[in-house]
């Protein structure tokens, strides 16, 4: 073995001691933090029932835990409200409430707001655990109805080959979200990326196919401004709308800022790519989970056409548009079709 070999043995060797201690600290923290969630959702219904107490209460208390334990975030009225629901939906089910100690806190409260069936709940409880799944790649596993297609067809679900396990990715989203615990480090989310990779490579296939006019120009297509360079996931060209289209994809919820940054890709594409004889630029956002007043709040000041999937364009997208673009149901099945290769992919 030559020095450069023997080097790379190495440093892989160190490296996978570093993510293994990590995901150990984040297993051994995150049954605690669960454990603690539980509890406290506990003595929240006891005391309510005793003292009947409503609902300020816990705005009460959120301020008051705050103040003796200087603004810790997770301790906000919604996320009390989180663990009062946590500990209903388990109190009963020490199945459940087992594997869901060995998952972090974020999966835990997507799996109980998606999911109703106990079963299906297992399911994803299960997956999460044992093959790492950051709350983005288990958003669009649910998305893409992974324990349905399971039940069809077992072989079809080869998530340890198209998802394989990153050990320091759990941990590191966890660590990094609730306890912020800095001397662990945190890495890039592979995962997260492969996904996304993979979404974006669907959707840009099945846009093709769909024969509206779409003429595909790039994906990740670079903008600058200044010094600083942008990247919109996916561009194409219309050319019976006469107008660039910018698509960007989400893994996670509907954000605010997701409109604005549309809103301002779109400004740059006006202003350095669009020809004179072009119609304005149309972004769309795809994402797995939208709220629909928070869109529409998101898009009031938005001077640009933008739609948001769930997959809905806004009522701003002008009326010629109509029928030249995929419809509503039309996006959502694309998303779903791409979720599925995405999730099938080796």
């Amino acid at each position: 073995m030559n020095k450069l070999s023997a080097y790379n043995s190495f440093f892989e060797k160190i490296i996978d001691t570093i993510n293994s201690a990590r995901y150990q600290a984040f297993k051994s923290l995150n049954k605690f933090h669960i454990g603690q969630n539980f509890e406290i959702g506990k003595i929240i219904v006891e005391n309510q029932d005793k003292n009947h107490w409503g609902q300020s209460i816990v705005d009460t208390l959120s301020k008051d835990i705050n103040k003796q334990i200087d603004g810790v975030k997770g301790y906000s009225p919604q996320n009390l409200w989180r663990m009062r629901q946590f500990y209903l939906e388990y109190k009963n089910e020490p199945e459940l409430l087992e594997i869901a100690m060995k998952i972090p806190w974020g999966q835990n409260m997507l799996i109980i707001q998606q999911l109703k069936d106990n079963t299906e709940r297992k399911y994803y409880l299960q997956a999460t655990d044992q093959l790492g799944w950051s709350r983005a790649v288990l958003l669009n596993q649910i998305k893409a109805n992974a324990y349905q297609h399971q039940l069809t067809n077992k072989k079809l679900t080869n998530f340890k080959k198209a998802l394989p396990i990153h050990l320091s990715e759990q941990a590191n989203e966890a660590l990094k979200s609730e306890y912020n615990l800095d001397f662990l480090g945190i890495t890039k989310p592979v995962l997260e990326k492969e996904l996304e990779n993979r979404l974006i490579e669907n959707i840009r296939d099945l846009l093709l196919e769909l024969g509206y006019g779409f003429s595909f120009i790039g994906n990740q297509y670079r903008l600058k401004l200044n010094q600083k360079e942008y990247f919109i996931d996916l561009l194409f060209y219309h050319r019976i709308l006469k107008c660039l289209i910018a698509i960007e994809l989400k893994t996670v919820e509907f954000e605010p800022e997701f409109a604005g940054k549309m809103n301002f890709y779109l400004e740059l594409l006006d202003e350095q790519e669009k020809q004179e004889d072009d119609n304005p630029s149309i972004g769309i956002i795809l994402c797995p989970i939208k709220d629909n007043l928070e869109v529409e709040y998101a898009l009031r000041t938005s001077n640009k056409p933008i739609g948001v999937s769930e997959y809905k364009l806004t009522h701003r997208l002008p009326e010629e548009f109509k029928g030249k673009v995929p419809t509503s149901k039309e996006l959502k099945q694309m998303l779903t079709k791409a979720i599925n290769n995405g999730g099938r992919s080796s």
